[in-house]
């Protein structure tokens, strides 16, 4: 590595980077492309207004909003859902691989991806490996599956939440999200709507941004510094990246360059030399910076706006620099995402600065009188693991009556073992009956408990999240969550929650919320 010494700064040629060939490969006489088969981002459901910091503590915040987990997320559910979304619009895709990546994993020496494997009902053989502790894993972990060429289908996951000290600026500006990459080859049933193109990654050591096992906040170096490392290798890495898949910077329709340094994104945006307009939102003003997730995210907020036959890339910065380029196929014209990004943003809801600290546990406010939950039996999770991760009921072979949770013997008819399973996760419900209950132990109370009747079948009492309890009502439609009900002993216990059904998701015929 060359050093230059420039006034009192010091700039540092970047080593060589680490170049991806094309990845189209032949199978018989046939050339097969290999990219993204379908993509989606998830957004929480809460949003915190930046200026309510600096309204209660008369500094930090800043202007837009930033996305929040709830109470009952953590970045294994809110992967949970990215993958719901990205599988639903990729019904021929049969993942061989889940990779999961995050730099705020629920478990450590458990691998997280293999409860996300459980609540998409995956079969054994499916592999499923965590790719954790760094920011840079979510880019690492998408280039691993593109770069795989005759691999498969591999579904990557990549969720992070951002944490920070009250009216510190990662606290502003951080986010949390999720995303989800069905990654394969260009086939009969998963047709690729973004082809790899192939790009460019250059690695440094240098100290910019830590965070030591057991602490909740980063910390990060001078802000300059940082800036004089990350600008010359982006720009190494994105110089690299075009020269190899033969393109120029004017060629590129929509890029982000995005990394938990924004000064320096900012920075390495102006050099980029792409057309006017070809800078596409961050979705820091409305989202922040979700981390090891925001590659994914970008990415999957500027496809669901592309048109066929236009280049995208992401140039993601964390400890070195990783580009990405892909052009879209004519297939994107015939994709519809089942949730945008843009739609989850429209849809979110103010959360008070005050929950926001507790959510975080930041303060403590006084819980309800009750004893807290005790831990979840290891051994009975797994004897029930369909219907626990999976939601999957039973259905009887002869009535066609659904039990919820299954049951051995029918409700109807009294038939013993002739059932059939049966998934519910997917099946949108209408509240018949529902209370609110402010005693119960709850880490946001209170807690609001209805009986669902669910499309085609089944009956089941559920807790309800992402509602405001004075304006649930009976016969409003819900759809089912994946969340966390509590953590005891350190082991987390994960359900079921049922939310109310965003518009797009509503069938045709079904009545608006309210209505009987």
């Amino acid at each position: 590595m060359l050093s230059v010494r420039i006034g009192e700064e010091t700039w540092s040629t970047p080593p060589e980077p680490i170049v991806e060939p094309a990845h189209r490969h032949k199978e018989g006489n046939t050339i097969v492309m290999r990219g993204i088969v379908s993509i989606a981002g998830y957004v929480p459901y809460r949003r915190l207004q930046r200026s309510a910091v600096g309204q209660v503590f008369g500094s930090g915040g800043g202007k837009g909003t930033r996305s929040v987990a709830s109470h009952d997320e953590d970045t294994t559910t809110m992967g949970v859902e990215a993958a719901r979304l990205a599988l639903r619009t990729a019904p021929g895709a049969a993942p061989e691989n889940i990779f999961f990546a995050t730099a705020s994993p629920a478990y450590l020496d458990k691998t997280n991806a293999t409860t996300i494997h459980a609540a998409l009902r995956q079969p054994a053989h499916v592999a499923a490996f965590d790719f954790g502790g760094a920011l840079r894993s979510g880019a690492g972990a998408l280039r691993t599956s593109l770069a795989a060429a005759g691999s498969g289908t591999t579904l990557v996951v990549l969720a992070d939440m951002r944490d920070g000290l009250p009216t510190s600026g990662d606290e502003s500006a951080g986010g949390d999200g999720a995303a989800a990459v069905v990654v394969g080859d260009d086939g009969p049933g998963t047709p690729v709507i973004a082809e790899y193109l192939g790009g460019a990654s250059v690695s440094d050591e240098f100290l910019d941004r830590w965070r030591t096992p057991g602490e909740r906040r980063s910390k990060v170096w001078e802000e300059r510094f940082g800036e004089t490392r990350y600008v010359p290798l982006g720009s190494q890495a994105w110089d690299s990246a075009l020269k190899h898949a033969g393109l120029t910077a004017e060629q590129v329709d929509h890029v982000v360059v995005t990394g938990m340094h924004g000064r320096a994104a900012k920075a390495l945006g102006r050099k980029l030399g792409v057309q006017d307009g070809a800078l596409a939102d961050d979705l820091s003003s409305t989202i922040g910076q979700t981390g090891t997730a925001h590659p994914g995210l970008v990415l999957a907020s500027m496809l669901e706006r592309a048109e066929p036959g236009q280049i995208v890339a992401v140039v993601a910065l964390a400890d070195g620099a990783d580009v990405l380029l892909f052009r879209t196929t004519g297939a994107l014209g015939a994709w519809s995402p089942s949730d945008t990004v843009d739609d989850q943003i429209a849809r979110g809801a103010d959360l008070p600065y005050g929950k926001f600290l507790t959510w975080r546990g930041m303060v403590t406010p006084e819980p309800p009188r009750r004893p807290e939950p005790q831990r979840v039996s290891s051994s009975a999770a797994w004897r029930n693991e369909d219907w626990k991760f999976g939601f999957v009921g039973s259905r009887d072979r002869t009535s066609e009556a659904v039990h919820l949770p299954p049951a051995r013997i029918s409700r109807e008819g009294g038939a013993v073992d002739d059932m059939e399973p049966i998934d519910r996760a997917d099946t949108i419900a209408t509240i018949a009956t529902y209370t609110i209950d402010h005693l119960s132990f709850s880490a946001s109370p209170p807690i609001v408990f209805a009986v669902l009747d669910f499309d085609g079948g089944g009956r089941f009492p559920v807790e309800l999240t992402d509602v405001d309890a004075k304006s649930v009502d009976i016969g409003d439609r819900v759809t089912m969550t994946f969340r966390k009900l509590y953590t005891a002993d350190g082991i987390h216990d994960y359900f079921w929650k049922a939310k109310p059904v965003a518009a797009q998701d509503r069938p045709a015929d079904a009545p608006a919320p309210g209505d009987a």
